[in-house]
């Protein structure tokens, strides 16, 4: 199974279905567990998707609709239910506390575990102590206050292990190259960008309910998946104009754009009962895989770029 996977919890937008839950997606990324909106079920979606809360270590609210965020307090009752061992950070708009608060402490339950709040006042870096990536926020534009989160694993380096052997470098050598950058061999300096090369860190972008905005381009920028709400087609682009929300081909203009590599459309209105013109329509506009996202689907997030 992929260390760095999307568990998808549930795809429906505002009102579930018989086939969709309300929206709620794990994010698997080596020992860190990203819960985003956690909708009404996701604990019942947890047990399907054979997702336990001790791999929680992150939630992320994007904003405070219900289709967003009802399923919070049964999730932090399990959490404390389970005795997670590990501290969980908690990201929501600081505009929203009121309701945090609220579904923090729906009913009586005994706090066993350690809910690290994060609420968010203003756009950019967040803190997450301890992960092997950096997150940060950006504004997104919905009739509530909303953000969309980003994850950017710093680059590192690639030896070229031909260039080594040429130079004669190995074991220990390579070691204190690769720590101080540079090392002298038979006189010379050797660099280290001499044998090796630049391995882009991967990316990962998650965007729900919001209209076309800055926001959305910004998060999506060089991802190798971006995760999107797609609530309407094309033929009721009006409607996702009034209500603040993304048509598949604006995502799918955007993932282009953006340079992004794999695309994975979700958040669908209960007007659609199929969604293949959800499908059609992005495809119109982007060429790299997209994946149109069902319940209780794992998503491997793309091979690095070498």
């Amino acid at each position: 199974m992929s260390q760095r996977e999307l568990v998808v919890l549930g795809t429906a937008s505002q009102v579930p279905t018989r086939h969709r839950n309300h929206n709620g997606y794990l994010l698997r990324w080596d020992g860190e567990g990203l819960l985003f909106d956690p909708g009404e079920g996701t604990q019942r979606q947890m047990l399907h998707a054979g997702v336990s809360a001790t791999q929680i270590t992150r939630i992320a609210v994007t904003h405070f609709h219900g289709d967003h965020c009802l399923g919070l307090a049964g999730v932090v009752q399990r959490i404390n239910l389970d005795r997670v061992p590990h501290p969980v950070d908690a990201y929501y708009p600081a505009s929203g506390q009121v309701f945090f608060d609220r579904l923090r402490y729906a009913s009586a339950f005994h706090e066993t575990a350690e809910l690290r709040q994060r609420p968010i006042l203003d756009p950019g870096p967040l803190p997450a102590p301890g992960a092997p990536f950096e997150l940060s926020a950006v504004r997104l534009s919905h009739p509530v206050e909303s953000f969309g989160y980003r994850l950017a694993e710093p680059d590192s380096r690639r030896m070229l292990p031909e260039r080594l052997a040429a130079l004669g470098l190995r074991g220990p050598a390579v070691g204190t190259l690769q720590q101080q950058g540079r090392i002298e061999v038979d006189g010379r300096t050797v660099t280290l960008d001499e044998v090796s090369v630049t391995r882009p860190g991967q990316r990962f972008a998650f965007v729900m309910d919001t209209r076309l905005c800055d926001g959305v381009g910004e998060l999506a920028e060089g991802v190798d998946m971006l995760v999107i709400e797609a609530t309407f087609v094309d033929a009721d682009a009006h409607l996702a104009g009034e209500h603040g929300h993304l048509t598949a081909t604006q995502a799918a203009r955007v993932a282009a754009a953006a340079g992004v590599r794999t695309l994975v459309l979700t958040h669908f209105s209960q007007r659609y009962p199929v969604l293949d013109q959800h499908l059609a329509e992005a495809r119109k506009h982007f060429d790299g895989e997209i994946v149109v996202a069902e319940d209780l689907a794992r998503i491997p997030v793309p091979r690095r770029r070498s």
